[in-house]
């Protein structure tokens, strides 16, 4: 879902509303991250992949963050 919802706004004819899917791919990432966590609260992993798992959805979500930063400072110029 986070890159469907990444390639959809992309898709979009205005930065508006490509900053819009943007923000749902971010909760989806967020969304990832809780059921990342609950599977781990519930021991179905070790808590070596959660650790790795919770790092990759960070990074995903300071790229989402990095490129809506970057859309933002473009509309305002």
């Amino acid at each position: 879902m986070i890159p469907s919802n990444i390639a959809e706004g992309n898709g979009r004819d205005s930065t508006r509303d490509y900053l819009h899917f943007l923000n749902m791919a971010y909760g989806s990432v967020k969304e990832v991250e809780t059921q990342v966590l609950i599977g781990g609260r519930l021991r179905y992993t070790s808590p070596e992949q959660i650790a790795r798992l919770t790092s990759m959805t960070a990074e995903v979500a300071r790229l989402i963050s990095g490129l809506v930063n970057s859309l933002k400072r473009k509309t305002l110029q």
